[in-house]
Order: structure tokens, then sequence, then C-alpha cells
């Protein structure tokens, strides 16, 4: 029988999303643990669980394939340790958590597809355009032992109704993965049954090594800047998400967006229906390919790309024509070029990179 969601709050209980672990900086300061021994194996278990019970586990697992680009065989992430999240932004939580998957294994991320399709939810743009998310996660190689984390998608069809149990059976038998990483208030399984402390007891039944790690916080101060009217105190401290990435963007924040990403935020579109004059470049907000800052005026870097199946990557090895400004209205994008003309680098159908210049606003 099918569930009907009345709001997103819903799905939320059901995924964990907000109230997924998003992994300290620090997460190889002591956390509070205690030790279960499942034969010869050590895995690390959160201490206060909240004892949340599991849905009945007399459901056979569902047979479909949970993995939608990783092959007939799904053994794309065999061996691996895995992380446990909805990765949108990609933000320095999700690096946390990527960090510690590398440092005990081959690590991949594991996200969640189709949930709007599924539950009839409005869609909206991503945090990080589809086409951008190599070049991010090639950012973060440096922090994992020089290994770029592999990305697959999972199913949401496939998965929405399986018990905590029913899943890691799945990671274990299915996809014969390692281990797994979450947060300590990573909840996951259906209606969000399963806590943190369930994950690493139902990983040791199965062989799989679990490993919790703490928050990270966001520490930004907004003190310094100008305070929007977005009904949302700036200075409000809690864990990084997704959710305040986006509240960032919308109150044109770029300096946040840029210490909750822990990068430069890019916004991508094509240049389909647009028109150039010299070095102004204009374009309809359809063109965009992820979420824009609040209307207003910005200073950015401006690259060129012929496609978007080019691997982006953290090389130099990017098009970049030069510096501009970047205004944004409710109908249209508008760039313009301090030096050089967009005329000589727009051949065909292409793909505009604005890597926004840290707090800089004009």
């Amino acid at each position: 029988m099918g569930i009907a969601f009345q709001s997103l709050t819903a799905l939320t209980e059901l995924l964990g999303w907000e109230k997924q672990a998003h992994y300290s900086l620090q997460w190889q300061r002591p956390v509070r643990v205690s030790k279960i021994l499942k034969g010869s194996l050590n895995v690390t278990k959160v201490r206060n669980s909240s004892g949340a019970q599991e849905a009945n586990t007399e459901t056979k697992v569902g047979q479909e394939k949970i993995l939608i680009d990783c092959g007939p065989d799904q053994q794309c992430v065999l061996g691996g340790i895995v992380a446990l999240g909805k990765f949108d932004a990609l933000h320095v939580g999700h690096r946390e958590l990527a960090i510690r998957a590398a440092k005990i294994g081959v690590p991949f991320l594991l996200s969640f597809v189709g949930i709007a399709e599924v539950l009839g939810l409005e869609k909206r743009l991503p945090v990080v355009a589809k086409c951008d998310r190599k070049r991010v996660l090639s950012l973060w190689a440096p922090l994992c032992d020089g290994v770029v984390p592999h990305e697959y998608h999972v199913q949401f069809a496939h998965v929405r109704y399986l018990s905590p149990r029913q899943f890691v059976e799945k990671l274990s038998k299915e996809l014969g993965v390692k281990g797994v990483v979450a947060g300590a208030n990573y909840r996951f399984g259906y209606k969000a049954l399963g806590d943190a402390s369930d994950l690493v007891q139902l990983c040791g039944e199965y062989g799989l090594k679990a490993y919790i790690v703490d928050s990270v916080m966001d520490k930004f101060d907004g003190s310094s800047l100008e305070q929007e009217n977005t009904g949302t105190d700036l200075r409000e401290k809690g864990q990084v998400s997704s959710t305040l990435v986006r509240k960032a963007l919308a109150a044109g924040n770029i300096k946040r967006v840029e210490q909750l990403l822990g990068r430069k935020h890019r916004l991508m579109l094509t240049t389909d229906n647009c028109i150039v004059t010299k070095n102004i470049f204009v374009s309809c907000r359809s063109s965009v390919l992820n979420q824009p800052p609040r209307e207003g005026q910005y200073g950015c870097m401006i690259m060129i790309k012929e496609n978007d199946d080019v691997d982006r990557n953290s090389n130099g090895n990017e098009n970049i024509i030069g510096y501009g400004d970047l205004k944004i209205n409710s109908t249209q994008i508008e760039v313009t070029l301090h030096e050089g003309s967009f005329g000589a680098h727009l051949n065909g159908k292409s793909f505009i990179d604005l890597e926004f210049e840290g707090s800089r606003e004009c």
C-alpha cells in the first residue's frame, strides 16, 4: 500500500535528510563510543541510541536493481566504503564524510534520485549542476588521500519501503560494500525507523564495518554582513545542511554560501536563446542549470565550455575568458565581461560557468 505524504516534513522523516549528520571537520577527535564485537569484526557504535524499532523484517527484500548508473552487475561499489546521505549541495559536511570514507577504503557517495517523481513534489533546481558534480568531487581529492570519490545514484522507488535491515542487506549482499560511513544523527529505512546505532548493529550482523562521525556545525557569524530582510536569522547556529546553503543563496549572501560549501559557488547556464552584444551576454532564466542567488548584482569569473559532458576538474584546464559583473532579475541573467568580447568564444552550443568571487557584490 502506498503512502501519502502531506508535507515535505513527512518526506524528511522518511529519509532523515535534515536529521542526518553532516560530519565534523575534526572527526579525528575521539567520540563517545562503545565497541561491539561481531566475531572478529570491530564496529564503532554511538552511545545513547534512540532505540528506534525497525519495520517488519519478514518482508522479502525487493529484487530491483537499486543503482541506476552502475551497470547490470551492480558491482561498481564492490569492496568500497559508501557514504550514506542526500548529497544535494556537496557542502563541507558531505566533504568530511568522503574524507572519513577515504581514510578506511575506496570512497563512494550514494545519492537518492527520482524522489520528486515518486512523491509528486515540485521539482527545483539543484544547488550543484549535474554537469559540475565531477569537478566538485575532484576538489576533494587532496583531502581524500589523492582519490576522487565516485558517486552513484539509488533509485528512490526501489528502496522507499525497505526496512533498515533490508536496506543494509542490500548494501551487503547486492552491492558487496565493505563498510559504510554516516553521521551521528543519520536515520534510514521505512519511516526513518533506523538510527546510527541501528546502522552499526545491522552492519555488524551482515559483516560490514560502520563508522559514525560527528556533525559539522555552521560557524557562520553574520554580524559583519548586512542582514537582509529574509525572515531568517543569519547568525543562527546549527549543523551544515543543503537547506542552509539554499537559504544563503536565497538571501544573496555569497560569503556564507562559500563557507558552507567550502568552495566558491558556480552558476551554470546554457547559451540557448541568448543575446550577445560584444561584451554583454543576456539569457533567460530558463537557461540556468542550478540555483542562482537572489536577484541582484555580483562579481564573477567567467568560463566557457563547448558542451556539458566535459569532465570538469580542478587541474586548471578551464577556458577562463575573464571577469565581469552578473546581474540577476526575475526574467533574465545578464553578464558583462570587463575586457574582451563574448563573440570570440561562443561557437555553436556552449555552456557558461559563472564562479562568484567570494563575497564580492556590486
